[in-house]
């Protein structure tokens, strides 16, 4: 329940209590305290409203007087005396009322009878008073549990940020860090090729720049980066790197978070295809099932030469950037069948209009 909604309550709350108020004081005076119907009716009516009023001031002197924040005996003192002063004008305004209804109406016994139940009236104001104080105070502990809650998922989502952020941050160091070793070794090989890889990856890094500060993109997007690279990693390995791509349609518009899975294909290039003198391929399957969405990247590779990649530092970023976004709704599953390793990924299908 939000402020507002718990604003609406307060106010619904007494006007409900109101309408109670005026109902049960009408009824004692009649059943109780044998005062005529018409004069019950004209006093509990209007004393009903004013109670409503000690009520509303039952707020400020609870507000003024928060709980654990002051001692126990200056809050109960404090709230003694309010009630004092709010229930003898409470009162006090009802033997007006008394001795107004006797003129207007006619009657010669309600002022009588009102004075003579006087005392139990202070002890209904009052109790009503104490009532009003307890409501408030419960109220005022909703909204500080509804504030708190506020500024833990608050908390919480900054800090998701954050590491998303950072998890981000550890992806173009690490790619950069290998690109430049190749673009270095080409340079005293095949300065030509060297310097084509150098233009390729200026362009990919021209467009990952726009995607910086995106949470999420659409996965035509995140193709689009990975052409980009496969055309850098081209430059190195020429026919040596062969690429398969099967995604559905549906799939494009799906959002993912940026360069999610650059690093598989970095991982499938660096264990993989680097490792075979006769090279190998790379394949990028998309499809939607419902509500979710599965990628797999699968690739050729040589168990003897590539060893083991479960827990590489690539699809530990993959993995720790999925709990990040999505929580336990995404999955990464690592597998090696005979000589090709597989990585599939599962997370919730997310378009821009289900956002």
């Amino acid at each position: 329940m939000d402020r507002a909604s718990i604003g609406k309550t307060a106010w619904l709350a007494l006007v409900t209590a109101g309408l109670l108020f005026a109902l049960i004081l009408g009824t004692l005076l009649v059943t109780s305290w044998g005062m005529n119907w018409r004069a019950a009716v004209a006093l509990a009516v209007p004393m009903s409203a004013l109670a409503q009023g000690i009520a509303w001031a039952a707020r400020f002197t609870c507000r003024s007087n928060p709980l654990g924040r002051k001692e126990g005996w200056r809050i109960a003192l404090t709230h003694i005396v309010a009630g004092m002063v709010l229930d003898s004008l409470w009162v006090a305004t009802g033997r007006a009322l008394a001795q107004s209804i006797d003129s207007g109406l006619g009657m010669t016994n309600t002022y009588k009878q009102y004075v003579a139940l006087q005392s139990h009236l202070y002890g209904v104001g009052f109790s009503y008073y104490l009532l009003a104080v307890a409501f408030h105070y419960m109220l005022f502990a909703q909204q500080e549990s509804q504030a708190a809650q506020e500024r833990a998922l608050e908390s919480t989502m900054r800090a998701r940020e954050a590491e998303l952020s950072a998890l981000k941050a550890q992806i173009n160091p690490h790619f950069l860090y290998n690109s430049l070793n190749s673009i270095s070794a080409l340079t005293s090989i095949d300065p030509a090729r060297a310097r084509d890889m150098c233009v390729a990856l200026a362009d990919f890094l021209r467009l990952t720049l726009g995607m910086g500060e995106k949470a999420v993109i659409p996965l035509c997007d995140e193709l689009a980066l990975l052409d980009k690279y496969c055309a850098i990693e081209k430059v190195r390995f020429g026919d040596r790197l062969t690429l398969q791509e099967d995604v559905t349609e549906e799939t494009k518009e799906c959002l993912l978070p940026p360069l999610l899975l650059q690093p598989l294909f970095e991982n499938a290039v660096v264990h993989g295809i680097a490792q075979m003198p006769e090279g190998g391929w790379i394949r990028l399957q998309a499809a939607r099932n419902g509500d979710r969405l599965s990628v797999t990247v699968e690739n050729s590779w040589d168990p003897e030469a590539g060893g083991s990649r479960k827990n590489g530092v690539g699809l530990k970023n993959v993995q720790r950037r999925l709990e990040a976004r999505y929580g336990n709704q995404a999955q990464l599953q690592a597998n090696a069948e005979d000589n090709v390793f597989r990585v599939r990924l599962q997370f919730p299908a997310e378009t821009e209009t289900s956002k």
